[in-house]
């Protein structure tokens, strides 16, 4: 009798959602999305533990595997990531646990190299400070917006850490527009450094406000761009649904509302880059943050690439 392979989500080698192992990035031709981990946590001045965020995601994201057949939605009524789109998981950046610039140079060097492969980079942190590496390595882009979900402001003055990442990318002369979505309650950065948001021009959507306005006019507010890098922190959602986080907070968003706005980004413009970050697990013996973040990652890429498909620039039809 013939072998049947079943691949269930218990056997195997725990790749993000069983997705196909990559891990030269030469070998990128044939790949649509190349997922890969930053496990650093040298960036977080309190809680630590963010560096095995990447991996508790992979695991749980197993749950998830579909393989070619891809997703079906029935609250969209579309099928997601189905053949011939192609997503590969690339392992995890390598990191110098005593030189932070080296691993952020391997991270920048990661995103390049995705990119000029032809896929769309899609990394999981890790702390909030491995937004900056990637970020950096955008520059290739004119008309570039970043849209961050977080509870907190990110423009923080002491540099490379997880509370700078918006205020470095500010500084970053590419980076043209942004929009932060889900600051709220104590801690969220001073007065001063919110100051420093709003004359920056930053379209600044605290928690309250976003979900009393909801989703579609959310995406309005959003600036419009030509081209768009999405940054999520976990803990942008509420603490009851991501209590595995370095900094939870109450009164966040729900997955509904981020899901629906982060479909709304894949609309307004070419998506080029998106993480997830700040998962971590050992606070969480639930499992629950992690499993949000698998699936707000496999929605947001399913939203990108239908997107892409419908103007012609996905590379699957150019195969």
């Amino acid at each position: 009798m013939p072998k049947i392979i079943h691949n269930l989500p218990i056997t195997g080698i725990a790749s993000f959602a069983k997705y196909p192992i990559c891990t030269d990035l030469d070998q990128l031709d044939d790949a649509d999305v190349c997922v890969m981990g930053i496990p650093y946590d040298m960036g977080a001045p309190y809680l630590s533990g963010t560096k095995f965020g990447p991996r508790r995601i992979r695991e749980v994201s197993c749950h998830y595997g579909r393989g070619d057949a891809g997703f079906w939605d029935p609250e969209r009524m579309t099928q997601y990531l189905e053949a011939p789109v192609k997503v590969v998981d690339a392992g995890d950046v390598d990191m110098d646990p005593m030189d932070f610039h080296a691993s952020f140079d391997n991270v920048t060097e990661a995103a390049r190299k995705i990119i000029s492969k032809g896929a769309l980079p899609v990394f999981m942190g890790g702390d909030h400070s491995v937004t900056i590496p990637t970020a950096r390595a955008l520059d290739m882009y004119s008309d570039l917006c970043v849209v961050q979900f977080d509870a907190h402001l990110d423009f923080g003055k002491r540099r490379w850490t997880n509370g700078s990442p918006m205020r470095m990318i500010s500084e970053m002369s590419h980076f043209t527009q942004m929009c932060q979505i889900g600051m709220r309650g104590l801690g969220s950065n001073t007065r001063e450094d919110f100051q420093s948001a709003y004359d920056y021009g930053s379209v600044v959507i605290p928690s309250r406000k976003a979900l009393s306005l909801g989703a579609e006019e959310v995406i309005k507010m959003i600036p419009e761009s030509k081209n768009y890098f999405v940054t999520i922190d976990i803990d942008g959602y509420d603490m009851s649904t991501a209590p595995g986080v370095g900094s939870p907070s109450p009164g966040g968003l729900n997955y509904n509302f981020v899901t629906d706005v982060l479909e709304g980004i894949a609309k307004k413009g070419n998506v080029v880059a998106f993480d997830l970050v700040e998962v971590a697990p050992q606070y969480d013996p639930s499992g629950i943050t992690a499993r949000l973040g698998a699936m707000t990652m496999l929605a947001f890429m399913g939203f990108i690439t239908k997107e892409k498909e419908k103007r012609g620039q996905l590379k699957a039809q150019r195969r």
